[in-house]
């Protein structure tokens, strides 16, 4: 006993230091450190605590957050980390020093007159004091006389401004700057003021900027009267800068929001409701000026930025954002003036309202920042990945050897473009994914760049191209044509299209088949059990009959495969193996009309297919219900040409893993089975055709999505039902489609709508194989449109934002009547009630553990 007790005691003691060093480690991982020596302000500290952020040592320069008053030098930025952020951007001072901001604007006023009128005629001393006197002489002759303000080039909080009547008096020698003053200002009170609107800024590449929906109301401390010899140096009138005013005995210091010299932008379009003005048009002005003088600001800052971070990726997460200050004056009809920009506004709190607007301003833009404690491991683990890469030459394209063939350049070329595709592609995707981000986290913030209206948006980007060859002209030509690609302006679905053209020109050029490509065809799904009984009665009022659907044994999928793998090794050349070709579809013909149940007869009917613990089988048979047609629209035999179907639409591979179609026909077959139908289709006239699709249409409206076990008004009850507390289902519809359900049962959820859909056309245009009218490609589109991209297209659908569905049929040069287009926006709908029955069955079926009813797997339910 005496000899094992030391040996006790020393296990046990190293242990536990060891866990303590863990702890401790793991503590010190976990946390955001924010490095604010660079500040004299205490409602900085105060909300960075509040984010829970740790203050770091004054000399600690490996903070995530690094906060300065004042600009910082390009070198400090050029020495930031990726996962670092700094309150300031480089080139910003192009429109924050008064002499700089004038210059930029008097060259954009020049090429576009009417889109920059919100700000005062200016003038630059000494370098334009003779263009000054010209238009003072003029004046002159006109008999006219203005007053003029003037403020030094590079001053601040009100020092140096004095107001002139006669401008011959001044003296060309000192830098200076003069405005005209704009002596009809909206007046409050009695008083004049300006506003002090605050903006975010947190990437310039691309441009993302933000409004706060609050600020502050300066108002000057005595009362306004129009400019005159005798009260022009009574800056208390004319002045509404703080600073300034603050040391008038007439300063009222109130705490209330509707009393005193300085109030809050909130407070001020109540006012502006209360006397009856347009409170939207004055935000749409306010933005409208700000993203305009940013536009102007964007060449240089994204220039200065890039020479800064040349390494960085564009669209990567920007290391610099900046809070300005926005000085804007309103006239009598309430247009804004810019007076001046600020890129270190004052985050002083000497009022109560002080506290409260830029608490509000800091904290919402640090949540918009989405600084996490994992961007520093994240950032070292890209950079030994990236190092790596160059190390390996991994994800580079080769260079082309000279002398290369027509052959190796075509490829090379093809190489590159798909590479820029997929690198363009993940800049998008994760703009995406920052921007559900930013929605969830705006707090008062608003977007205002780039803008929901598509309209506005191209008008920005028309103005950011002129500002471009405006200011960058003749340099940064790389930066130039960047900025002129077309990729830039690309949405995913664009993207993915070319990517699919990139890949079938590969397989050309490779001598490869160019097979079709989409979600895979009923026939993979999971299928019921080898023992299926063949119901007893077949009748036309029965749910099974209305929408079961027809699975095959497992020996024909057996069967099926083996002449897949025969399929692959015949040669695709149509005319060298034509006779291949045509000997191959006659055994094809004969496996299917001996293997499955024929097309012409509904009571060969097979079991059900088992269906996924997502997607209840009861639905999908009490599902779509015709309460206009004198026979049902729908019977087994059309589940079975369903699964026979083979959908085409986009490529995923980039977005999800490979599941290529399974390719049972070859041209060939397609022209030999298809034949019967197409003789049948041209004996039909343009009339007949408009008046099937009439017709199709009417019946297609009649369709109504049933809820198991409800009656359809009740169905119909709880589909509205959903729809009016969208706020609340929004989020768990979006988790249960997006998230929950993988692909193949999303596209079981659709194939409810498409059977029945389906079965429709065989009524009304009585064709053996539908599958080659017009009508039917067209809902073929729609339906793997609103697949696209894990079901992000049907998606759309609900919350109205990204790509419609509709643009399908726009980037094409297919004629589309209003017909068609109609019958696709009916299916677009029913898709939409169908998923939301089938998410309201999931979740009143919570009770077992996966979600469902106890009964899910057995084939008799």
């Amino acid at each position: 006993n005496h000899g094992t007790a030391p040996l006790t005691l020393s296990s046990e003691l190293p242990y536990q230091s060891t866990i303590k060093r863990k702890v401790r480690k793991k503590k010190k991982n976990g946390v955001i450190t924010a490095n604010i020596a660079g500040t004299k302000y205490e409602i900085v500290r105060i909300v960075i605590q509040e984010m829970g952020f740790v203050k770091t040592r004054d000399e600690d320069e490996t903070a995530n957050l690094i906060w300065s008053d004042c600009a910082v030098q390009q070198e400090k930025i050029a020495e930031l980390r990726n996962y670092q952020r700094i309150n300031h951007f480089p080139g910003m001072g192009e429109i924050c020093r008064k002499d700089f901001l004038a210059r930029n604007m008097t060259k954009m006023i020049k090429s576009q007159p009417q889109e920059y009128s919100f700000i005062p005629r200016t003038w630059i001393f000494p370098a334009e004091y003779t263009q000054f006197q010209n238009y003072v002489k003029e004046l002159k002759k006109k008999r006219r006389q203005k007053t003029f303000i003037v403020k030094p080039a590079n001053g601040a909080m009100g020092h140096g401004i004095s107001l002139i009547r006669n401008g011959e008096k001044l003296q060309a020698q000192d830098h200076l700057i003069v405005q005209e003053y704009l002596d009809k200002p909206f007046l409050m009170e009695g008083y004049k003021f300006d506003l002090r609107v605050y903006i975010l800024v947190t990437s310039c590449d691309p441009l993302k900027v933000f409004l706060y929906h609050d600020g502050l109301v300066r108002m000057g401390t005595e009362k306004y009267h129009p400019p005159s010899d005798s009260n022009l140096s009574q800056l208390y009138m004319h002045l509404t800068n703080y600073s300034v005013n603050k040391h008038n005995e007439h300063f009222e210091r109130d705490e209330t929001e509707d009393k005193g010299s300085k109030r809050s932008i909130k407070w001020f379009t109540e006012f502006l409701e209360t006397n009856n003005l347009d409170v939207s048009k004055f935000w749409s002005d306010i933005s409208e000026l700000v993203v305009k003088t940013l536009i102007v600001a964007e060449p240089h800052v994204l220039h200065a930025y890039r020479m800064c971070r040349p390494g960085q990726a564009p669209g990567s997460d920007s290391v610099c954002f900046e809070v300005l200050g926005f000085d804007i004056l309103l006239d009598r009809k309430l247009k804004p003036w810019l007076l001046e920009i600020n890129r270190a506004p004052s985050f002083g709190t000497d009022q109560k309202i002080d506290y409260d607007v830029k608490k509000g301003v800091l904290l919402n833009a640090l949540k918009l920042l989405n600084i996490r404690t994992s961007d520093k491991r994240k950032n070292l683990a890209q950079q030994k990945a990236e190092a790596q890469k160059r190390l390996y030459g991994q994800g580079t394209v080769k260079k082309l050897l000279p002398g290369s063939s027509d052959w190796e350049k075509q490829r090379h070329t093809l190489e590159r473009r798909k590479q820029e595709l997929k690198e363009r592609l993940a800049q998008v995707r994760k703009q995406i994914s920052k921007e559900e981000h930013e929605n969830r986290h705006m707090g008062n913030y608003r977007r205002i760049y780039p803008p929901d209206d598509k309209t506005l948006l191209e008008k920005y980007e028309s103005l950011l191209a002129t500002a471009f060859q405006t200011f960058l002209a003749g340099r940064a030509a790389s930066l130039q044509k960047e900025m002129n690609n077309p990729l830039k302006r690309m949405k995913e679905e664009d993207i993915l299209d070319l990517l699919e053209q990139c890949e079938i020109d590969d397989e050309k050029l490779m001598g490869k088949c160019t097979r079709q490509r989409g979600p895979k065809p009923l026939c993979s799904m999971p299928e019921s059990a080898p023992s299926l009984r063949k119901p007893k009665t077949q009748s036309s009022d029965s749910s099974c009959d209305s929408g079961s659907s027809v699975s095959e044994s497992g020996e024909e999928t057996e069967k099926e495969d083996h002449n897949e793998k025969k399929e692959k090794k015949v040669s695709y050349d149509l005319e060298e193996n034509k006779y291949k070709s045509l000997e191959r579809s006659g055994k094809l013909n004969d496996h299917f009309s001996k293997e499955s149940p024929s097309y012409s007869c509904p009571t060969s009917s097979a079991g059900p297919i088992r269906r996924s613990v997502s997607c209840p089988r009861s639905i999908s048979v009490l599902t779509m219900q015709s309460q206009g047609a004198e026979q049902r629209p729908l019977s087994a035999k059309a589940s079975l040409q369903m699964q026979r179907a083979s959908s085409v639409s986009r490529s995923h591979s980039l977005s999800r893993s490979p599941s290529s179609a399974r390719v049972s026909q070859t041209p060939n077959l397609g022209t030999m089975n298809s034949s019967g139908s197409e003789s049948l289709l041209q004996q039909k006239t343009k009339e007949q055709e408009v008046a099937l699709t009439k017709e199709t249409l009417l019946l297609i409206n009649d369709l109504r999505i049933k809820f198991p076990g409800k009656t359809n008004e009740e169905s119909e009850l709880i589909i509205e039902d959903i729809m009016d507390n969208w706020k609340y289902h929004k989020t768990k519809v979006s988790s249960y489609w997006l998230v929950k359900l993988d692909s193949a049962k999303q596209r079981k959820v659709l194939d409810i709508v498409r059977t029945s859909v389906r079965a429709v056309l065989q009524h009304v245009w009585k064709a053996p194989d539908i599958e080659n009218l017009h009508l039917y490609r067209l809902f073929n589109r729609v339906f793997n449109r609103l697949l696209w991209s894990h079901g992000q297209g049907l998606w759309n659908c609900f919350c109205n934002s990204g790509s419609s569905w509709e643009t399908i049929f726009s980037k094409g040069s297919e004629v589309v009547t209003p017909e068609q287009l109609q019958c696709c926006q009916r299916i677009v709908q029913l898709c939409k009630h169908c998923l939301l029955v089938v998410y309201k069955h999931s979740s009143d079926s919570r009770g077992s553990p996966t979600g469902m009813s106890h009964h899910w797997d057995d084939t008799r339910y």
